[in-house]
């Protein structure tokens, strides 16, 4: 008796939710479609092919100098930077319309004062960065990529060029009256000449053959993921936070489902009915854990056929995750009405608690741009564990034994959360 009410009440939710045709699409679609977005913005199915991002940048040479010059044509060459040289005013006009993410201001005499400091530690001056208060990120990484230009700029011209020399030899000339220790002004002393000495070699030969400074190494890039054949998909990832959500917004409804029940009096007659409690609350999370599995399943099956999304490590990993996050949901689900009293209420926290848990679980965005102290706290959020099991088995390509912990961890929160439904749930309407 006791398996045959189970089996009918588990028939009835489902028959329940497939009966509205136009909810179960909006269910399956949604996630589809949110993930397919946040996938395109998140490095796509990660092809070698795939042009990257460029930051855009403005650069005002406000010097004009061998020097600046060089510092110029070395950002428009820069592969990371879309770079543009307007007048001041549009440059600054720019940032603040929010077209491009950093102006470099390179102010008049730039070029000597670099040079100078450079050979002798004189005043350095200042290159403004104007820049758009939202994009603070960028401006790191622009403000990186500009010493590395400047430096290889100035070297080349102080040790090949003729703006070079010219600062060389008025550092000498004025050595002796630059208040400098004796045994340092000498060391400086030798350093100028040698460096005139290759001067006068470059110019001896044409200019071809002097020698400056560069970026002592070269940079190449491989993506290491756990598979051989692994490679990053920013789809596989998308549709793991985004499928994630989504199943917790349907254990919701399934809570909602309860509460809505319960006002219209239907709880009073399953109570009358020859049903234990355990019997009413596992057919329900039975029948959520089924429909929160086929969220997850054919939001992956979309971007698998779509995306090209794959299962790069364990199948069987792949599937115990998923069970895992189902169950887990289902319980939620439960939770959310045994605490809830109105549907309408009810819906607004719960909907709350699920944004604010996939946000942190990292489905959004990466959670290494959170506070250290935050990425701490997201150990027990739910959500975190299961898009880093679902990652792990997709591009990751690590074997089973990394789907063990998040599994676990999983059922673990679904074991507490059904331990606290049964001590709070309330069996009497309201």
């Amino acid at each position: 008796m006791g398996l045959a009410a189970f089996l009918a009440l588990v028939r009835k939710d489902l028959q329940l939710f497939f009966s509205d045709r136009r909810a179960v699409i909006l269910t399956l679609a949604l996630p589809i479609a949110i993930a397919s977005f946040f996938g395109s913005l998140f490095g796509g199915s990660g092809e070698s092919s795939s042009e990257p991002a460029k930051i855009p940048i403005a650069v005002v040479d406000r010097d004009g100098s061998a020097i600046s010059k060089q510092v110029v044509a070395g950002i428009q060459a820069d592969r990371s930077l879309a770079t543009s040289t307007p007048r001041f005013e549009d440059a600054r006009s720019a940032v603040q319309k929010g077209d491009v993410a950093v102006a470099v201001i390179v102010p008049p005499g730039f070029g000597d004062a670099a040079g100078r400091a450079f050979v002798a530690r004189g005043a350095r001056p200042q290159v403004d960065l104007l820049f758009d208060p939202s994009r603070s990120a960028e401006l790191a990484m622009v403000r990186g990529v500009l010493i590395g230009h400047v430096m290889e700029a100035v070297g080349n011209e102080v040790f090949n060029g003729a703006q070079g020399r010219t600062i060389v030899s008025e550092s000498l000339s004025q050595l002796d009256a630059s208040g400098m220790p004796g045994e340092a002004r000498e060391t400086l002393r030798d350093l100028l000449l040698s460096i005139q000495r290759m001067n006068e070699q470059s110019n001896a030969s044409g200019g071809g053959s002097g020698g400056g400074l560069a970026v002592p190494y070269e940079v190449k890039e491989d993506a290491v993921a756990a598979g051989g054949n692994a490679q990053y998909n920013g789809y596989a990832h998308s549709f793991a936070g985004m499928g994630i959500q989504f199943l917790l917004f349907a254990a919701i409804e399934l809570g909602m489902g309860i509460l809505l029940e319960r006002e219209l009096g239907i709880w009073k007659r399953f109570r009358s009915a020859p049903l234990s409690r355990f019997t009413l609350l596992a057919a329900r999370g039975a029948s959520g854990t089924i429909i929160t599995l086929l969220t997850l399943v054919v939001s992956f099956a979309f971007a698998m056929i779509v995306f090209g999304v794959r299962i790069h490590g364990s199948v069987l990993g792949f599937a115990a995750v998923a069970v895992a996050c189902s169950i887990m949901a289902a319980a939620f689900g439960l939770l959310v009405a045994a605490f809830g009293k109105t549907v309408a209420a009810t819906r607004r926290v719960a909907s709350f608690a699920v944004l604010i848990m996939v946000m942190l679980g990292g489905a959004w965005v990466p959670s290494f741009v959170f506070p250290a102290w935050l990425q701490r706290i997201t150990i027990v959020i739910p959500a975190r564990w299961a898009v880093d099991g679902l990652d792990a088995m997709t591009w990751r390509g690590l074997g089973i034994g990394a789907a063990l912990m998040p599994t676990v961890v999983l059922l673990g929160f679904a074991v507490l959360f059904a331990a606290l439904t049964v001590a709070r749930f309330r069996w009497e309407e309201a």
